[in-house]
């Protein structure tokens, strides 16, 4: 999986009747969410530096995406503390 920290734009809705990301743009290209693969939440990193925020939560999505004739596996990744979303790794 390569690894990224793009910020994209994620519309939700219910995929195979699941809650989550339907579609995303990255990179000026929309990909149509076809599978929720899994789904997980982490927490701050407590190891690193001082002031961290520990009850800072990111919720993350692997998903099975497609737009025209391409396929890829994707993690999107929603930061709770600004309501952002970031594509963070990519298998294509």
């Amino acid at each position: 999986m390569r690894r990224y920290n793009d910020p994209v734009d994620v519309s939700q809705g219910i995929v195979a009747g699941h809650e989550g990301p339907a579609h995303f743009v990255w990179r000026d290209r929309l990909w149509q969410v076809r599978e929720v693969v899994a789904h997980w939440v982490e927490t701050g990193a407590w190891w690193r530096t001082e002031g961290h925020d520990l009850l800072a939560e990111h919720e993350t999505w692997r998903v099975v995406a497609r737009r025209t004739t391409a396929t890829g596996v994707f993690d999107l990744s929603f930061d709770w503390t600004d309501g952002s979303w970031r594509l963070i790794g990519c298998v294509d």
